[in-house]
């Protein structure tokens, strides 16, 4: 396979940086040609650690416009960036690129691999745009010789619902985390408090509103507590909670809010217990780094979110969209003792190095790729 050509399409340079550069430096060591197709922004640093990778800014995506019509530019653009790189293959992520590169990649006559990296929020909720963009799906599928998916629920799903055929549908354990980055530190002594820390964007799809709920009823019977919030506003997801409201947490004291981070490294390691009541995922990446850094979890009983979790040995299962339920997780957490504590990030860390170890990720997902 050597001097073959790829290019790699996503949302955002955000997205390569933080989830793609494992996979770019399998390729990059088996001899492939990586060209990244992806929006500008400020983690177009990535390029510093690879400079043999080539970036091809992408202008037209829109992650907030929900007309099909309107996304014929990206699909218009990637058309034209194809013809003009000629890849052997390219490998898509995210919906808008999965659908429209499809298509665009179909015309050009160039091989193409769809990586559903998560359902969000047009298959969460009911209505046009889950119609629409199950419509879209089942249009570009055949454009695409597999289909690959973040957890085994997903795949299911797009089989079940005829979004996919079942010959060309594989599933990977997310993108993995660097377990040489994300480093152990385990829970210490008992501390005066103790710090359950929620990290991801705040949308009510992530379950930050069941966070807060809990919290405040925690807190209540339990004041040797403090709930942080790490995270921002994304103003381009429906699912984002209001400002006025993360405003009022923030002043009824029901929250410590540090905003976004960059490296959330410090804030895990000063925390307890990592919590994500999303109600679904693809591959939770802030519960892998947890684990990673040996501190144990509580999430959800729902797709992505339960792969990353046995029950009771590295964190806890709880129902999504349930704060009653939620309260009742952490406080079981508060009830173990120490060694427990340890013992439950103990086995974390050690799910993170077998299972969830990025190279070994990227292992899996190459093999796929490597497929006739």
């Amino acid at each position: 396979m050597q001097n073959r050509s790829i290019a790699i399409v996503a949302n955002s340079t955000w997205n390569i940086y933080n989830f793609r550069l494992n996979i770019i430096r399998k390729l990059l060591n088996e001899d492939w040609s990586v060209t990244v197709i992806a929006p500008l922004d400020e983690y177009i640093s990535y390029k510093e650690r690879f400079p043999r990778v080539k970036h091809v800014p992408l202008k037209s995506l829109n992650r907030d416009n929900r007309n099909p019509f309107k996304d014929l530019s990206l699909f218009r653009e990637l058309k034209k960036i194809y013809k003009t790189i000629k890849p052997d293959l390219v490998i898509h992520y995210t919906h808008k690129p999965n659908i429209y590169g499809g298509l665009a990649a179909r015309q050009c006559g160039i091989k193409s691999i769809a990586v559903i990296t998560g359902l969000g929020y047009p298959f969460i909720h009911e209505g046009i745009v889950n119609r629409i963009t199950k419509r879209l799906y089942r249009m570009s599928s055949n454009c695409h010789s597999k289909m690959i998916f973040e957890n085994e629920d997903d795949k299911a799903y797009f089989i079940e619902q005829g979004l996919v055929d079942a010959s060309k549908a594989f599933a990977i354990k997310g993108c993995g985390v660097d377990t040489a980055i994300y480093l152990p530190v385990p829970n210490g002594l008992e501390k005066e408090k103790a710090i359950f820390t929620f990290i991801g964007r705040l949308l009510h799809d992530k379950g930050i509103v069941e966070f807060v709920e809990a919290a405040q009823a925690i807190k209540a019977s339990h004041p040797n507590t403090e709930f942080w919030v790490l995270g921002e506003l994304d103003k381009q997801n429906p699912s984002m909670v209001k400002k006025s409201q993360l405003l009022d947490w923030i002043e009824k004291g029901a929250i410590v809010y540090h905003g976004f981070v960059k490296d959330v490294r410090p804030f895990i390691a000063k925390s307890d217990c990592i919590v994500l009541p999303s109600y679904r995922e693809g591959m939770p990446r802030i519960i892998l780094e947890a684990m990673s850094m040996s501190k144990p979890v509580i999430t959800t009983l729902t797709p992505g979110c339960r792969e990353t979790v046995l029950e009771g040995e590295n964190g806890f299962l709880v129902e999504s969209q349930n704060s009653v339920a939620l309260e009742k997780g952490m406080i079981q957490f508060l009830e173990l003792d120490y060694e427990q504590k340890h013992q439950m990030g103990e086995k974390g860390r050690a799910m993170a190095m077998e299972a969830f170890n990025s190279e070994k990720i990227a292992e899996v997902l190459y093999d796929i790729i490597s497929l006739d």
